[in-house]
């Protein structure tokens, strides 16, 4: 095997592979979301006093 054949998935792991990418992708898309949102909660308080 040369360097530049590199590992060869078959199909049914190449699919398990973008699934588990997808929920990982879909998890921290998650936490973004959640961290996000309470920045912006804990932010409001301050917002309404000027």
């Amino acid at each position: 095997m040369t360097e530049d054949e590199g590992v060869r998935l078959t199909e049914t792991e190449a699919k398990r592979r973008r699934s588990r990418n997808a929920a990982i992708a879909v998890v921290l898309v998650g936490l973004v979301v959640l961290f996000y949102a309470i920045t912006i909660v804990k932010m409001a308080p301050n917002l309404a006093h000027g």
